[in-house]
Order: structure tokens, then C-alpha cells, then sequence
């Protein structure tokens, strides 16, 4: 039975963490911090968990409460940075409780997503706080390195744009592409709950635009699956802000390799996603809003006069972060991934 804590609860990616793991069969406790809204029940945050997810949040956690559990799951998903800030403490008491080698970690931030100090510099804008831990997490990204999470114990899932980008570049491992253009639009909910002037969503609802382009964040630890997997080429990535509250949708463009066509190419996505229950290969075009709510992720291919088309859709809440984080959880502790988790989107 898992002991459940989540760092940062009153963020949208917490209370998508509190909505899962409160239906989640093998939880059987859960906690949530906040410092601003200590002592208030969870539902005063998120108005859907009423009679859901029964708890209040707490200022910390009590670690030495789980000194006895079963097993220990913490989640962070607090804002960029401060896990990497606070980690040297949070190891120290892990230690200090007998939980340094039982306790699960798993982040939400991209602050462990990367091995080198030098492409998290350039990434993220700056020097990594604890630099010595890059290359202690393993990244979370199921259907890549599913085997790699089994068993972990410090795991960093992959950012939301970093998701829908190579779970549509999956199926191109092993050839050399040359130039790979993508681009994804993702809903307001992606920037979080505190609005600015360009992610608020009345300044968005009726506009369309691109942001950070061919320069976002998440193209580093795009670059590094490719790599390690053999997806040859030079990647060019224009995220985009899209009217919609939930869900991201991708587009990777290419030039067919000689004798890959559009039979060879959905060929080759069902052999990559053999065994992945949350990716689903669908005819025509994938919609964001058959995934709205759920930790599918819909994938097509297309491919016509020399060109080759993949397209992804998820929602960025879910299978780009809360709910990917699950099925991490799910891996890393031998439960069949898809506990707690499968469920359909949404739908209208």
C-alpha cells in the first residue's frame, strides 16, 4: 500500500496528482503541502476533488510519518527550480527517517529531465542549483525506456511539449531524416495558474501565436531521446498558444527516407507502440479533445509525394504531466502501468 505525498498540491499539476492518486486502488494515504492554503481542505483549491480526494494541506510534510510506510511515494510539483534548491534538505531527511533507499521521488519539473550541466545552463537560462544530482534521475518517459523506470527510485518525467514530440518521433528510431520541422500548440493551462500578460487566458482565448521559437526549453531533452534512440536530424521546434484551456497537438514534418512510405511508416509506428496501452494509432487526425482529461496519447501518420507526417495529441495536464508521473509510479513499483489510470477523455 503506497504512503502519497505531493510537494507544490495547490498548482494545476497537483491537483491533477490529487485526482488520480485519490482513485488510485494501491494508495492508501494522501498528503498534500501548501503553504498559503495550510489547514484548508484540498477541495477549497480544486472544487472538482470534493468527495474525491479527502485531506487538507499541510505547510510540510511530516517525513517521519513515513518512517513505518509500506511504501513511500513523494511527488514534487513545485515551480521549475525549486526541487533542484530544496533537494540536498530532502535527501538529508529522507536519511534521517530511514527512507533514503525505500522512498520513491518522482518530479514534475524539468529540473532533473537533463544529465549535463552545461545543456541545463543553456536550456533553462542558468546554472544548476545541485549539479552533482543530473544523472541520478531517470527520465520518465514510458514508452522509451519503460524498462530503465522499473525499480527506480528518483525518476523525472518528461515535460509536456518534450511528450508529444517524441512519442510522434518514436517511430521514425533508427533512420537519418536530415531536417525535422515540428510544431505544437498547447492550451492555457500549460503556463500554469498565475496569469501573466501573454498566458492569461482572456488575452489568449481569441488569439493565436507562437512563443520561444525554435528555442523552448523542452527541445533539449527532445534532442537527447533522439540520440539515444537513433532519430537522426536537425530538429526545428515552434511551439504555439492556442485558444484552448487543455491539451497539446503536434506536428512532425520530414523527408520520406527512400523506400519509406506511408504503409512503411504506419508499420512502424505499430511496432514501436506494441505494448504501450496509453498511445493509440488512429486514422485521419488525432483530437485534443478525445484526450482531454485522459493519459492517452493519439497518434497518426500520413505520408504523400516525399513527405512523411506524424501528428500527436494529449492532454498536457495528464499525459504530459500528472498522469505520466502516475504511470511512472505504476512502473517503477511493479504495478501494471495503467492502474488508476485508464480511463477515456472527456468527451465532447
Amino acid at each position: 500500500m503506497i504512503d502519497a505525498g505531493i510537494l507544490g498540491a495547490s498548482g494545476y499539476g497537483g491537483g491533477e496528482l490529487l485526482r488520480l492518486l485519490g482513485g488510485h486502488p494501491a494508495v492508501g494515504s494522501l498528503r498534500g503541502t501548501s503553504r498559503s492554503l495550510a489547514g484548508k481542505p484540498f477541495w477549497a483549491k480544486h472544487p472538482n476533488l470534493r468527495s474525491v480526494a479527502e485531506g487538507v494541506f499541510e505547510a510540510e510534510l511530516p517525513f517521519e510519518a513515513w518512517a513505518k510506510a509500506e511504501q513511500p511515494v513523494l511527488f514534487s510539483a513545485l515551480p521549475h527550480g525549486e526541487l533542484a534548491r530544496l533537494l540536498p534538505g530532502l535527501e538529508e531527511q529522507f536519511r534521517k527517517h530511514g527512507l533514503a533507499d525505500r522512498l520513491l521521488l518522482v518530479d514534475l519539473s524539468g529540473d532533473f529531465r537533463l544529465q549535463d550541466p552545461l545543456a541545463f545552463e543553456q536550456a533553462y537560462g542558468g546554472a544548476h542549483p545541485t549539479p552533482e544530482a543530473l544523472g541520478s534521475f531517470v527520465y520518465g518517459l514510458p514508452e522509451w525506456n519503460r524498462e530503465a523506470l522499473r525499480g527506480a527510485r528518483r525518476i523525472a518525467s518528461a515535460g509536456c511539449f518534450a511528450t508529444a514530440l517524441q512519442l510522434a518521433l518514436l517511430p521514425l528510431r533508427g533512420l537519418d531524416l536530415g531536417f525535422i520541422a515540428a510544431s505544437a500548440s498547447t492550451g492555457s493551462s500549460g503556463s500554469g495558474m498565475l496569469p501573466s500578460e501573454t498566458t492569461h487566458h482572456p488575452t489568449r482565448a481569441q488569439d493565436f501565436r507562437a512563443y520561444k521559437v525554435l528555442n523552448h526549453q523542452h527541445l533539449a531533452e527532445v534532442r537527447a531521446m533522439m540520440a539515444a534512440c537513433g532519430v537522426g536530424g536537425k530538429l526545428g521546434f515552434v511551439p504555439q498558444s492556442a485558444p484552448m484551456v487543455r491539451g497539446i497537438f503536434a506536428a512532425i514534418q520530414f523527408s520520406l527516407p527512400e523506400g519509406l512510405d506511408a504503409k512503411g511508416l504506419k508499420a512502424r509506428a505499430e511496432a514501436v507502440f506494441t505494448g504501450s496501452p496509453f498511445v493509440r494509432l488512429v486514422e485521419g487526425t488525432p483530437r485534443v479533445a478525445a484526450v482531454t482529461g485522459s493519459n492517452f496519447c493519439d497518434v497518426a501518420v500520413a505520408a504523400k509525394d516525399g513527405t512523411g507526417v506524424l501528428l500527436s495529441a494529449i492532454d498536457n495536464l495528464v499525459k504530459g504531466m500528472a498522469g505520466q508521473a502516475v504511470q511512472n509510479m505504476n512502473l517503477a513499483l511493479g504495478l501494471d502501468e495503467t492502474t488508476g489510470l485508464k480511463a477515456a477523455g472527456c468527451y465532447p
